[in-house]
């Protein structure tokens, strides 16, 4: 029999951490036959050095020399690791999706036919430039990874014009396969139809990355004990119990919080103190939303949100265990935690930051298909958690609306501050006919008949229902973007079926309504469909229900937005080498 898994050793932050922190972590990744690059079913590592304008050898990860070492080392100046690694991490970060989606995720079509007749990987080219830039590129069906020397002075644990890969860094490659990721679930999110999209794109996959932080044992056990539990701090204990205003030797230094620094080495290059960005950032400012425009300085205040929210529930879960330590005697303020004490408080955070990744992840099934703004991930965040789980134990809701009232994120269409009128509303029983006919087949997928199937019984249904779904069928017809069911586990134990479907309608309307010479703009309306499979009953099963329709539409004052903002321009969409580079 083949091996269930395949063991990858990677650095678990980047090298800058060294061999400290359990830096040196290895990954076990979903077994499957390597070509040599790695190439696999998912995935294809191309090597090709543009500056230099050669290809270095690919890794042959089958190689049982290599297999029995668990991959190869971790090393800087090995391109063969780099290899390893980027395919090790955008392996862990996709499996971590689809186990939270309950389903099987697919990248963006390839539209070129000669392309499109083998499997759909996504590649990864380590070494694409000589750039302080790594960048996912819908064009190349793929991620590029830049590389670039340190300033001469030496920033941080960098040497003085010390050479940094970007293919190295764990949380860099994590957030790039969620680029990809997210366009593969909901293409129109590239199209920067209103100010929140590219923030979103951005918030979305750091929060991918520092979530993974936190699957990170060793290091998160050490954080622990080194901020006496506050995982939330941005430095940890320094090494020596000596107070000093100034510092004499390395063990009085107070390292920068591993777990809520992102892209650490690449931060530093950049002359930051510690990582490219921070979990938290700065503290709560709920005027912050109406200024900041730049994605990244607007996704950090929903990273904030929700980080806030997650240590909220953490410091909830493990306030008796706080309590207990202290009623035995233990110093309030102290950071010398007893061991098994550490080891309990590592298990929640772990189990804590696990469930709000799925919680996460989730939402995107939530979404309109088009036009995101942080107030419908608010209202998707909710309704996703609702939805498996109606007696929030924990507070994780109620942790979430905080969090993001603080910062000023509220839909603008809720008529109340409170969790039944934030999730969407679910549809009356009688409000849309069954979805006669749709297949739901099983975890792994769809087969192409099945598919074919389901797109023509999909696209009738949109027909005719079409205006109580949001559509107005003058504009043309309605497509079935994407549908993909689901299979997930609810709070009393039983399985959940679901289909989850895209609907968007495309048309073309005059850039200015009153002036139709001046050209057209590209307009779309969307629905996302929950459709429940039902049980069985007697032997029988009746026809699946829609259970959420959410609905957006750039027309009417959307559609100005859309007009003023050029994301309505053919091919306009997101450019992440811009955004990133910049």
């Amino acid at each position: 029999d083949l091996p269930t898994d395949r063991p990858l050793k990677v650095y678990a932050f980047d090298p800058s951490l060294r061999q400290t922190l359990g830096n040196i972590l290895t990954l076990h990744v979903r077994y499957e036959d390597l070509e040599p690059g790695p190439v696999g079913e998912r995935f294809a590592v191309v090597d090709y050095d543009g500056s230099a304008r050669t290809y270095y050898t690919p890794v042959n990860l089958n190689d049982p020399r290599i297999l029995i070492a668990d991959g190869l080392d971790p090393s800087e100046s090995d391109p063969r690791f780099h290899q390893q690694m980027v395919y090790a991490v955008a392996s862990e970060t996709l499996e971590r999706f689809e186990a939270a989606l309950g389903r099987r995720v697919h990248w963006r079509r390839i539209s070129e036919p000669r392309v499109r007749s083998g499997p759909n990987r996504l590649y990864l080219f380590p070494h694409a430039m000589v750039e302080a830039n790594a960048y996912y590129s819908p064009e190349a069906h793929g991620i590029l990874f830049g590389y670039f020397r340190a300033g001469p002075q030496g920033e941080g644990d960098l040497l003085p014009g010390q050479t940094v890969f970007t293919c190295l860094s764990h949380d860099i490659i994590a957030h790039e396969v969620t680029h990809a990721i997210v366009d593969g679930i909901r293409s129109n999110f590239l199209e920067p139809t209103n100010i929140d999209v590219a923030a979103f794109h951005e918030a979305f996959a750091d929060l991918a990355a520092l979530f993974s932080h936190f699957s990170h044992r060793e290091a998160l056990l050490d954080t622990v004990q080194r901020t006496g539990g506050r995982l939330y701090g941005d430095r940890l204990r320094a090494d020596t119990d000596q107070a000093s205003d100034q510092r004499f030797i390395q063990a009085e230094a107070r390292p920068d919080n591993p777990l809520t620094s992102l892209a650490r080495q690449f931060g530093q290059s950049s002359g930051s103190r510690s990582g490219l960005r921070n979990a938290l950032g700065v503290p709560a400012d709920p005027t912050a939303i109406r200024t900041l425009t730049e994605p990244h300085a607007r996704g950090a205040i929903l990273v904030a949100a929700v980080f806030d929210a997650y240590f909220s529930v953490y410091i909830k879960r493990t306030a008796d265990l706080m309590r207990v330590y202290r009623a035995g005697g233990g110093p309030i303020d102290s950071q010398e935690l007893p061991g098994p004490l550490a080891v309990l408080l590592t298990n929640q955070a772990s189990h804590t930051a696990s469930m709000f990744f799925r919680v996460c992840a989730r939402a995107l099934d939530y979404c309109p298909p088009i036009d995101i703004t942080f107030g419908d991930y608010l209202r998707a965040l909710i309704t996703a958690d609702l939805d498996l789980y109606p007696v929030d134990v924990d507070g994780v809701r109620d942790a979430l609306m905080q969090a993001f009232r603080a910062r000023g994120i509220t839909p603008s269409d809720a008529a109340f501050f409170s969790e039944q009128s934030l999730s969407w509303p679910k549809v009356a029983q009688d409000a849309y006919p069954p979805v006669t006919g749709l297949v739901f087949g099983d975890p792994n997928g769809l087969t192409w008949q099945e598919q074919n199937i389901n797109g023509d019984v999909l696209r009738a249904y949109a027909h005719n229902n079409a205006g109580g779904l949001g559509f107005d069928l003058r504009r043309g017809e309605i497509a079935a973007t994407s549908f993909h069911p689901m299979f997930r586990l609810a709070q009393d134990g039983s399985i959940k079926i679901d289909m989850v479907v895209e609907l968007v309608q495309t048309w073309e309307a005059p850039l200015v309504p009153d002036a139709p010479k001046l050209g057209n703009v590209t307009l779309r309306a969307g629905a996302t469909l929950m459709i429940a499979q039902q049980p069985l009953r007697a032997g029988l099963r009746a026809d699946p229900l829609i259970r959420y329709v959410i609905a957006k539409n750039l027309a009417g004052e959307n559609g100005a937005q859309v007009r003023s903002s050029g994301a309505g321009d053919d091919g306009a969409h997101i450019n992440f080498a811009l955004i990133h580079g910049g």
